[in-house]
């Protein structure tokens, strides 16, 4: 086993670095464990919260509101009214009787 010199922070040519083991007490183990689990219990909530699929389709729902109210999508609304028009008004003319 080689282990690389101490040289300002940079290895030697072909040198290995490896890390020292510290002697740790099994109850800060334990704790930092408890405290990896914690982390990530925190993390899993968060993104099921993120995914729920009653949280996503309230946000469609908000958002397509949002958009019909705006200017834009009362533009889109209006262009797809006169089309609907226009094409049963086609229907209706050209029908035969």
């Amino acid at each position: 086993m080689r282990v690389a010199p101490i040289d300002a922070g940079r290895a030697a040519e072909g040198a290995v670095w490896q890390a020292v083991a510290v002697p740790r007490d099994p109850r800060q183990i334990q704790l930092e464990i408890d405290a990896a689990r914690e982390s990530l219990a925190a993390t899993l909530d968060e993104l099921v919260a993120r995914t729920s699929p009653n949280r996503l389709k309230t946000q469609g729902q908000e958002a397509f509101q949002r958009f019909l109210q705006s200017q834009a999508g009362m533009a889109t609304v209006g262009a797809l009214g006169l089309l609907v028009t226009l094409v049963v008004v086609q229907k209706v003319r050209h029908r035969k009787d």
